[in-house]
């Protein structure tokens, strides 16, 4: 994050809570809007995704003490977006650039209006900026390692009771030929263009300047005198591993796992990535899923449906169960079997729903159709389609 998002960007705003808000009250403002706004609760929505990363990095600097403390020192420091001259200051203008405020003076002396490079040392962490000196001894900041998206592929009773797969993955490591250093020696040298920050200001008017990654070193800070082959002096080489994850119980098709730090390894300490793992569910030829529940569709014949009985139902890895019938029990009638589901987050499990199917035959002979046509007799003077008549004259 740039030193201008610190200053512009309202943190408290976007959380929606007050500038003295306890911890307690920043994490649950943060659960309420990221459940909210989380993108997989709004599939295919771009504002919600947006607005989502914007809550995230809200919550990542004020959920933070440490830099919660020096956004509220630049925020008080530089007010929205503007610098506030203090005491003795009169009415004439500054012109200084934030580089001498956040980086050091690269000539050695002091930003204009009597500020000195220690003030780096205050907000070097926010910004991710130390204090640059001249030689070869300034600090080049350590780096996080990229994001992984990755896909897994489950079985249906995998998806419902978790499971733990391989994962193989390919992302950028520090090249072991040169030890992440980038030179064929080992030995880089700080790059003279952004002395060891990895950034460059730019001027934006008004005397202000914002960073970008520097071109010369591509922000790392070093510069590699031997460029090392295999990584062509980047300090950066493809790297594959496998890693055994766990996919907990009751995942659904299409849900997205982070797992923190699994991502790609950071650089110069810096702490790894997150490894993101969309998960897709084949379907099942039996059973099928609505949240916590699972459902199966089981036919019944007619007698069974008309005089009521006993029907042994199946269940997913589990003895099959037995549900009563009650008489008179319609077509597509949903009953229930508690506990017989998908696993939910607490350890519990939800319920099979069963509905009922009933079934014709497609050829009746003999007794049966003897009882049939018995049955139809003795009930002809029963008009199922009365009430839609009389409804459809109404209307």
């Amino acid at each position: 994050m740039s030193t201008k998002d610190f200053i512009e960007k309202d943190f408290y705003k976007v959380l929606g809570v007050p500038k003295d808000a306890t911890e307690a009250e920043i994490k649950k403002a943060y659960r309420k809007l990221a459940r909210e706004f989380h993108p997989d609760a709004n599939k295919g929505n771009a504002k919600a995704e947006e607005r989502f990363k914007e809550i995230s990095e809200a919550n990542d600097v004020l959920g933070d003490p440490k830099k919660r403390k020096e956004y509220d020192e630049a925020r008080a420091l530089f007010g929205n977006g503007g610098f506030r001259p203090g005491p003795g200051a009169g009415g004439g203008s500054f012109n200084f650039d934030l580089g001498d405020l956040f980086g050091g003076n690269p000539q050695g002396g002091t930003a204009q209006g009597g500020f000195g490079g220690g003030i780096g040392d205050v907000f070097g962490g926010l910004f991710n900026r130390g204090g640059a000196g001249t030689g070869t001894g300034a600090r080049t900041q350590p780096r996080r390692g990229q994001d992984i998206d990755t896909e897994v592929t489950l079985s249906f009773t995998e998806a419902v009771d978790g499971a733990t797969v391989p994962l193989r993955m390919t992302s950028q490591a520090p090249c072991k030929a040169c030890s992440g250093t980038g030179d064929a020696n080992g030995t880089p040298r700080v790059c003279p263009t952004c002395v060891g920050t990895g950034q460059v200001a730019r001027g934006s008017g008004g005397g202000f300047s914002l960073t970008d990654p520097c071109p010369d070193c591509k922000g790392r800070g070093l510069i590699a005198e031997n460029p090392c082959e295999v990584c062509s002096g980047s300090g950066r080489a493809k790297s594959s591993r496998t890693m055994q994850v766990r996919i907990p119980a009751g995942v659904a098709d299409g849900q997205r796992i982070r797992l923190r730090g699994k991502g790609a390894p950071g650089e110069r300490g810096g702490p790894g990535g997150d490894l993101y793992v969309t998960v897709h569910v084949h379907a099942h030829p039996v059973f099928g899923r609505k949240g916590d529940n699972l459902t199966v569709t089981v036919p019944v014949t007619f007698a069974e449906a008309a005089l009521g009985g006993e029907v042994r139902v199946p269940t997913l890895g589990g003895p099959p169960v037995t549900l009563k019938l009650p008489p008179g029990t319609p077509n597509g009638r949903t009953m229930r079997a508690r506990g017989k589901g998908a696993v939910r987050k607490d350890g519990s499990r939800g319920d099979l729903l069963v509905t009922v199917e009933v079934t014709v035959p497609q050829d009746v002979s003999g007794k049966a159709r003897d009882a049939l046509e018995a049955y139809r007799e003795a009930t002809a003077g029963e008009d199922p389609r009365a009430e839609l008549f009389q409804a459809a004259k109404g209307a």
